[in-house]
């Protein structure tokens, strides 16, 4: 599957988040993961069971709340033949709206990724976390866990370790045999273990190699043997130089690979963080040059953006504002101002007529749209580095490194 744009990212946890701030009294929200492989007839079929069942539930609210949201998704069911592509996700039931309350609310998605299994559920909350995961970062990384008796290679990708080949040397082990002297039979096995590692790097090349968005490698194993061979010329020139570390292995089998991820998740961490520390700390040397650098921030942000003039946009994953725009029915003025600014007595500057209040719009879908029109790249801060949470509380959120810069308004 293809990895999600910023923008389709951004959307897709705008969605959930919507969901996620649904609670209901009871257990009356339920939730429905569908796989593609799943019959529809099959999901209707345990539909009709749980009908069945929550009719023994005891509060009498709870039960027809339950049971209408079962009736619910049913009726939506009858709309598809077969579950799309990645599968498909229903989340109904009743939410808390105050003063004793409560409203019917209905969500299908079809999630970025396919849906691993099929699953049921009715509690007070939607269940979310797969759904959450599919939002974690997809990045690639080349897995080796060796030593000198066998070797497993493999592929992280966001979460999952998939396993491209697992093989067995031929290396002997040190003990002498058959009157052969000690030094001679040193070298077979040196030359049996220099063939083995040629064989695991080829494998490893041809994995790595066809990976274009590849991260980096990761090494493993128990002893000297991981770093002895991640040190010499195994590996193509290219992958050596995407080496991040080697680690402590137990295991050098499919367990293997999995430590070897626990062991480097540390490390992972680091570089996800690494690159939004980079991209802030770009953004305030530009800022701190006597002349203001080609940096944007502040109310300038949307007029640069317009004109073209920012390259790359930089918005906080917390930034989460509507914008309204303002128009002048006299003169035709108009302005953006965020849904949170009072625009109360607000008068026009070129008539001084009374602004009206228009369409209100989500501010970050808002600059997507923007940003598509005048080729800028978008990239997405997190708050969880202390650079990204400056970049929210001093910047609101949104700054930009320019292309050029404006022109002078004196």
């Amino acid at each position: 599957m293809a990895e999600l744009t910023s923008r389709q990212r951004y959307e897709f946890r705008r969605q959930l988040d919507e969901i996620e701030k649904c609670h209901g009294r009871g257990t009356e929200l339920i939730s429905l993961y569908v796989p593609s492989g799943k019959q529809i007839s099959d999901v209707s079929n345990h539909l009709r069971s749980e009908y069945s069942q929550s009719s023994n539930i005891k509060s009498k609210t709870t039960r027809k709340n339950v049971m209408a949201a079962i009736e619910s998704i049913m009726s939506k069911l009858k709309y598809f033949k077969k579950p799309p592509e990645n599968g498909m996700v229903f989340f109904v039931g009743h939410k808390e709206a105050g003063a004793d309350r409560t409203d019917m609310v209905a969500f299908v998605i079809e999630p970025p990724e396919p849906i691993a299994t099929f699953l049921y559920r009715c509690d007070s909350d939607f269940y979310l976390d797969p759904l959450k995961e599919m939002l974690l970062e997809k990045d690639n990384y080349g897995l080796i866990v060796v030593d000198r008796s066998e070797a497993t290679i493999g592929k992280l990708t966001g979460k999952r370790i998939d396993v491209v080949r697992k093989l067995q040397s031929l290396v002997p082990s040190k003990h002498r045999m058959g009157g052969q002297s000690a030094r001679r039979f040193e070298r077979l096995i040196e030359i049996a273990a220099h063939e083995y590692f040629k064989k695991v790097a080829k494998i490893a090349n041809e994995s790595f190699l066809a990976e274009k968005d590849l991260e980096g490698i990761l090494i493993g194993g128990p002893g000297a043997t991981k770093d002895f061979f991640a040190e010499k010329d195994y590996l193509n020139h290219e992958l050596k130089k995407k080496i991040i570390d080697t680690f402590d292995t137990g295991y050098t089998d499919e367990y293997g690979l999995k430590e070897l991820v626990e062991k480097a998740q540390k490390t992972l961490s680091g570089l996800e963080l690494m690159k939004e520390k980079e991209l802030v700390q770009k953004l305030m040397d530009e800022i701190r040059k006597p002349d203001g650098g080609l940096a944007a921030y502040g109310p300038q942000v949307e007029k640069a953006l317009e004109m073209g003039a920012i390259d790359l946009l930089l918005i906080s994953e917390g930034l989460d504002k509507s914008v309204l725009r303002i128009t002048c029915p006299s003169c035709g003025f108009s302005k953006n101002t965020f849904g949170d600014d009072s625009t109360e007595n607000d008068s026009c500057p070129e008539c001084g007529s009374e602004l009206k209040e228009g369409e209100e719009n989500d501010l970050v879908g808002q600059l997507f749209d923007t940003a598509e029109k005048v080729g800028t790249k978008i990239e997405m801060i997190s708050q969880e580095s202390e650079e990204g949470d400056l970049f929210l509380r001093t910047f609101g959120g949104m700054a930009g490194l320019m292309r050029f810069k404006l022109p002078s308004e004196d």
